[in-house]
């Protein structure tokens, strides 16, 4: 049997071109011209022996030969890049990159990572704060802290952090004085803060509990209150910096806030901390602990939870 292949440059042309059934737009991604990807596309069939693709322009079709090639490659390239990325990953096998929400990141593990520096100086620490999930898969970002996710593939170890539990937090320079809050009822003599939630496209649950009106109706409260409300946000910590200035109350996150509340920048004048069903969790590949890095990363982030 021959072991003969075709070249990588034609098999990826044809796989970007059935992906994305059109010549022009796989020259787009590919960075070259249309010309290119058709010769490319139109050598492979040649040796192949067999039309890969039927008309042209908008109305181009893969055969079923082409169907074939198609579903294989396309998961042989992905495994390409994840093998590529890996290898990069471990050139700077001192450098460690981690996803994380954005709340957790600014309030609770930016102002310990000192620590983590200190028992660990030379590895270098990368933090992606973003809200959204970035997927592991591909070796390019080493472990992820979650919030709110409930759904996680097989393939992942998770470690939940802290459950989540929330409260209505405000600057103590916001009631103080004659402003002195007695009773929740009169939180709506005060402006509610809010944090836009429409980007957690991927979980209802963070959007359902970081609404003003139903963490009223799961804390059961009074439902008729004529809610103030003042700014809304799209990131989180800009809502916290405007409460922290005492501007008006936010729905914050008792453990994650906890260094903020010890200093006396935040209290919860109520005591109405409510448990919810949303969490903050450790990510990783199964496959990770290649990298002491990570190992050591987890070990110290489990061990402050604990003392904190």
């Amino acid at each position: 049997m021959s072991n003969w292949l075709p070249s990588l440059n034609a098999l990826r042309a044809f796989e970007v071109t059935a992906r994305k059934k059109s010549y022009r737009k796989a020259a787009e991604e590919l960075g070259v011209t249309t010309a290119a990807v058709k010769q490319l596309v139109e050598k492979l069939e040649n040796l192949l022996g067999e039309k890969l693709f039927l008309g042209r322009g908008q109305n181009l079709k893969i055969t079923s030969v082409g169907e074939v090639g198609l579903e294989e490659l396309s998961i042989s390239f992905k495994q390409i890049e994840r093998t590529v990325n890996r290898m990069k990953s471990y050139k700077n096998k001192n450098r460690l990159v981690i996803t994380c929400e954005p709340s957790f990141a600014s309030a609770w593990l930016v102002p310990r990572l000192n620590k983590f520096k200190t028992l660990n100086p030379s590895i270098e620490v990368l933090i992606d704060s973003s809200p959204k999930v970035v997927s592991l898969s591909d070796g390019s970002i080493d472990l992820a802290i979650r919030f709110g996710v409930n759904d996680y593939s097989s393939r992942l170890n998770v470690e939940r952090l802290y459950d989540e539990s929330l409260a209505p937090y405000c600057s103590p320079s916001l009631i103080h004085g004659s402003k002195k809050i007695s009773k929740f009822s009169e939180i709506e003599n005060y402006p509610l803060l809010r944090w836009d939630t429409s980007q957690f496209n991927w979980s209802n649950n963070t959007k359902r509990w970081m609404d003003w009106e139903n963490w009223i109706k799961f804390a059961k409260l009074d439902t008729t209150l004529n809610l103030n409300y003042g700014p809304k946000f799209t990131e989180y910590n800009l809502a916290l910096q405007c409460a922290i200035a005492g501007q008006g109350f936010i729905l914050g996150s008792t453990p994650v806030l906890s260094d903020l509340i010890k200093k006396g920048l935040l209290i919860d004048p109520f005591n109405l901390s409510i448990k919810t069903d949303l969490g903050y969790d450790l990510v990783y590949e199964k496959k990770a602990f290649i990298k002491p890095e990570i190992e050591k990363f987890i070990s110290w982030i489990v061990s402050e939870k604990k003392n904190n």
